[in-house]
């Protein structure tokens, strides 16, 4: 919490954290990423098609997780000041 911010104004604030299967379905395509980009560096067309493989099944379980609800919007600041937004 802000210091010399009361604690009522620091619960609309939302949260950006994500649920665990988003982080999940973004891990995978991470790490299908570093395989695909280590087969590039190592020129093994195996390794790079394996990552995006391993890519394409992260973008699904994305889909399928519905990561794009995570992002929590905060509520609206009705009668702020503009000192209140530094």
């Amino acid at each position: 919490m802000v210091e010399g911010k009361n604690s009522e104004h620091a619960e609309h604030l939302g949260n950006h954290g994500g649920r665990a299967s988003s982080w999940l379905a973004v891990t995978v395509m991470v790490v299908g990423s570093i395989v695909a980009g280590f087969g590039l560096i190592v020129a093994n067309w195996t390794l790079v098609w394996i990552g995006a493989g391993v890519f394409v099944v992260g973008g699904i379980l994305a889909l399928v997780f519905d990561i794009f609800t995570d992002v929590v919007i905060d509520a609206p600041r009705v009668g702020m000041r503009a000192e209140d937004h530094r």
